[in-house]
């Protein structure tokens, strides 16, 4: 086999376990929750319920650039080998997580960020292999392939999720050791190095502040959704006030600093070029959106729209992966079709029509209500996952193909921190787009709603509940309602038995919460499409006639 398919099956492979690890961990996290006797809606469990989804893209976000910078200096290879054993080690690890409780919680998370640390490794070298193996004609497809591996592995993994927390929580964790464990054999036998390495200091300085600040800032974002104090967010928080200015402070020192250094991680140089600089933004922009647009499908189909439709808040993990097939599907096909064409044609009328489609998609959204038609959202979605797939190979080809070949650790690195950072960030900006505009009008709807059932009475409990919690039960597959009812350690006597039943039924939460879900579900589909379209915009301008 030649040394170029070699090398794009091994890191389709790679790049297919790191995603499918991505998306697998949202599905399952309620009976992981359950296995380690952990409730994600207490209050003291809302904290490492954010850290177990975030700590991973937060840890990938720091190192990508470092771990760039580094392979172009020891061998891009070497270092994605190391990141395939790593990410196993990881793995072992949480399928064997010791402990119960806070501790076990803790142990979760720590084994995350050793598994974020070996796909730091993977997902920064991955394209930069990848382009050093294909030439300029046949680069496109070949990260078409790639992306396909990452948008499929997005919905293998909730999939696989739903099944297998079902049988035994454990065994989420169980199968991504098989998968790298042949990766990692594989790799080490059979990937040769084929970039130039270049010796150069290691910028201790640059990593140090770019690493503090990118942390700080993300840590900052992160804790803004969660409650703090009476507020249903945290941006009056004062810690998380401190932790983005700090944070943003040291990102705009950081340019600075590395423009003095002669060796730096950062290739500030690189943002000359007009197809790499426009390339990161652009990615950074749909990496949002994309992200952003797949946790509000996520509640909307596992708090209102799947449960009106008589499925069991736990399986409704499940079921929402399978219904959002059409979008990942139609970015896997779109993606590879678009990486022919950009070999042939260029990436510029590809990239900038992808994000006008997704951005007019996304707005397509805002018309629907709750209880819509599954043909019409299938359509909706699969033709966002076109406009996606049209985009993403022909940006990340371009951007490669945009900068010398000693240089594409580090591009790749810089290119894949836009990304993560994009996905990291459209959590915290969209979830507080969507909580925001339910403070007001939850508690009041509960009360109606309660009134018009004869359960006044309840109001005081279940009146209270923070948006949060709401809207991450619905994403844990969890019925709030339900999960309320029977905690309290007793009900008023002017309560029946049989109010007290439909109350806890699958039905009435999400009849509730779906008016006023919507009204702020509309809000945010409406900043994502301004967001893509402006990229698209942006995407006009970008100049192709360089290649390396």
């Amino acid at each position: 086999m030649q040394q170029k398919w070699i090398a794009l099956s091994n890191t389709t492979l790679g790049q297919l376990m790191a995603t499918i690890n991505t998306s697998i961990i949202i599905v399952a996290l309620p009976p992981i929750f359950r296995g380690i006797d952990l409730n994600p809606l207490s209050s003291g469990s809302f904290s490492y319920l954010l850290w177990v989804i975030m700590s991973y893209m937060i840890v990938v976000s720091v190192l990508l650039v470092t771990i760039g910078r580094i392979s172009d200096m020891f061998g891009r290879v070497r270092l994605y080998n190391l990141g395939f054993l790593i990410f196993t080690i990881g793995s072992i690890l949480l399928y064997l997580t010791p402990n119960s409780g806070d501790l076990g919680a803790l142990e979760i998370i720590m084994f995350r960020v050793i598994q974020a640390v070996g796909g730091s490794f993977l997902m920064a070298n991955s394209i930069a292999i990848i382009t050093d193996n294909f030439d300029l004609h046949e680069r496109g497809f070949a990260v078409s392939i790639n992306s396909f591996a990452s948008v499929t592995g997005v919905s293998i993994g909730i999939v696989l999720g739903g099944i297998l927390s079902i049988i035994y929580w454990r065994d989420v964790f169980l199968i991504s050791i098989p998968l790298g464990a042949f990766g990692t054999i594989w790799s080490y036998m059979m990937l040769k190095e084929t970039s130039t390495r270049r010796r150069h200091s290691i910028d201790y300085k640059g990593n140090i502040v770019f690493a503090s600040g990118i942390i700080v800032l993300l840590v900052g974002i992160t804790y803004g959704i969660a409650p703090y104090g009476k507020s249903p967010m945290g941006w009056a928080n004062p810690l998380v006030l401190l932790a983005i200015f700090v944070g943003a402070i040291l990102l705009v020192i950081f340019p600075f600093l590395e423009m003095r250094i002669k060796d730096p991680m950062f290739k500030i140089s690189l943002f000359r070029n007009r197809e790499f600089s426009i390339g990161n933004f652009t990615a950074f922009i749909s990496a949002m959106g994309m992200m952003g647009l797949l946790y509000m499908l996520t509640v909307l189909f596992q708090g209102v729209w799947l449960p009106l439709h008589g499925y069991r808040f736990s399986v409704t993990p499940l079921w929402a992966g399978v219904y959002m097939l059409p979008m990942t599907v139609s970015m896997g096909i779109f993606g590879i079709l678009a990486g022919r064409l950009s070999d042939k044609y260029g990436p510029k009328l590809l990239t900038f029509f992808g994000l006008l489609v997704s951005g007019v998609s996304v707005l397509a959204l805002v018309y629907l209500p709750y209880d819509f038609s599954y043909i019409v959202m299938g359509l909706i979605l699969a033709i966002f996952g076109l406009g996606y797939g049209l985009f993403n190979s022909p940006n990340i080809a371009a951007v490669m193909s945009s900068v010398p070949s000693d240089d594409r650790g580090t591009a790749s690195g810089m290119l894949n921190t836009m990304r993560n950072t994009g996905y990291t960030a459209s959590m915290g900006a969209f979830f507080s787009i969507l909580i925001l505009g339910l403070s007001d009008s939850l508690p009041d709807g509960i009360v109606t709603a309660l009134s018009k059932v004869g359960a006044g009475a309840l109001s005081p409990y279940l009146s209270n509940l923070p948006p949060t919690e709401a809207i991450f039960g619905a994403f844990l597959g969890i019925n709030p309602a339900k999960a309320i009812l029977q905690s309290l350690p007793y009900l008023p006597a002017s309560i029946s038995s049989s109010t007290v039943t439909y109350l806890e039924s699958r039905t009435w939460f999400p009849n509730v919460i779906a008016p006023l879900f919507m009204n702020s579900l509309d809000t945010v589909f409406l900043v994502g499409a301004i967001i893509t379209l402006f990229a698209a915009l942006i995407s006009i301008f970008r100049e192709t006639k360089k290649h390396h």
